[in-house]
This record gives C-alpha cells, structure tokens and sequence, in this order.
C-alpha cells in the first residue's frame, strides 16, 4: 500500500473524521475550560493514529509528543502503569518504529503483513497471561486507580505496539479492544471527578474509530501483498 505524503492523498472519509473529532475537541476544551496542553496531547493523538491507518512515517513524529503528553496527564491521574507504558516503551518504540517503517518500503510502499492462527493464538495468550499479572502488580501500588483496567490497557498497548512495528494488520484487532476498555478507563476517571476525563473520552473514541479504518485499510494492503 502507498505510503502517502503527509498533507495529500486524504480520502473524504480521513478528511471528515479529522475535522469532526478536532471540532469535538475544541468545543469540549471552552466547555470544560480545559487546558492547551490537553489539547494539543488530543491532536497530536488523532494524527498520529490517523497517519498509521494510511501507513505514514509522520505518524511516529506526532505520536512522540502525543506519548510525552500523555504521560503527564496519565501521572496526575495516578493512571502508574500508563505513565510506565509511555515513557519506558512508547518513547522508545516510537524510534524504533519510525526506522522499521522507513527500511520496510519500496518505491513508496509500505509492505503490510498478515499473521497465521499459531502466531495469533500466541498472542492471545500473551495478553491473558500478561494482564493478570500486571493488574496483581499494579493492585499492590498506594494511589492506582482501576488496577485491572488499567493492566489492559497497558499490556495490550505493547502488543499492538510490537505488532505495528513488525506492520501485522493484526494490530488493530488489539487497539480496537484497547482503545474500548482505555475509554472504560476514563469514563471512571470522569466519574471519579478528572477534569481531562472527558476530552481523554473523546480521544480514545476517535481512536476506537481509527482503529477499524485502519484494520479494513491495512487489509486491504496486506491481500495486495499476498496477491
């Protein structure tokens, strides 16, 4: 699949999805009186995902500010295990994946992958295992909220994250189920009185969105490198 250039080759579907959900965010920010940097963190969100969907490089540009900014908001929160997944594996990743990205391509083309049924049973297990034991961790840290929810969102970060790297079509099958509990995750943070509780809604929903555009874009994409 073309790997497009930052600003062109937007469809009408990309176009309408990214002006809806900045719109959203801008009008929840003079609502809520929530911060610049809260919604800068937004923005930069919703490129970032929306630039992996079409397989572009940039999105690992914005997706380092995004990652630092979410830390933050993550560590006011007591949110310890995502401050910990961004920090010590997003910041990292993020070089790694840009340069995974950049050698994986021909004449503009990113070359997109599809998983056989061992390799995904794997990975499911992986991800069992992984956040029983992070949640039992997590549990055991004074001031962590939502200790389970918040080992999901964690462990299932860094398996989509792995599998983005590697350009499996798969991840988005994992963000789709992070990005409906990470929602989950904040919906109690409003509950429980966050004052970035409702634009960090807003954003994982818009990431929830991006995440089945990008499932039905990269399949599209790895059938063309079979075919």
């Amino acid at each position: 699949m073309k790997v497009d250039k930052t600003w062109g080759g937007w469809n009408l579907f990309e176009i309408v999805w990214l002006v809806l959900f900045t719109s959203i965010a801008v009008a929840f920010t003079f609502i809520s009186k929530d911060s610049l940097f809260g919604f800068t963190v937004f923005i930069t969100g919703v490129l970032c995902v929306v630039l992996a969907a079409k397989g572009n490089l940039m999105s690992y540009v914005f997706g380092m500010y995004n990652t630092v900014g979410y830390a933050y908001l993550a560590y006011i929160n007591g949110l310890f295990g995502e401050v910990m997944l961004n920090l010590l594996f997003f910041v990292p990743m993020n070089v790694v994946g840009f340069y995974m990205w950049k050698n994986n391509r021909q004449d503009g083309n990113l070359s997109m992958r599809q998983m056989n049924l061992k390799w995904l049973f794997l990975v499911v297990a992986v991800c069992v295992i992984g956040c029983l034991l992070l949640g039992i961790g997590l549990s055991f840290i004074p001031g962590q909220n939502s200790p389970y929810i918040d080992a999901i969102t964690t462990v299932l970060s860094i398996v989509a994250t792995f599998l983005m790297v590697s350009r499996f079509k798969e991840q988005w099958l994992v963000y789709i189920v992070l990005n409906m509990f990470t929602v989950l995750l904040w919906v109690i943070r409003m509950l429980e009185g966050s004052g970035e509780g409702v634009l960090m809604i807003v954003m994982w929903s818009a990431y929830l969105v991006n995440a089945a555009y990008g499932y039905y874009n990269w399949n599209k994409g790895a059938k063309e490198v079979s075919a």
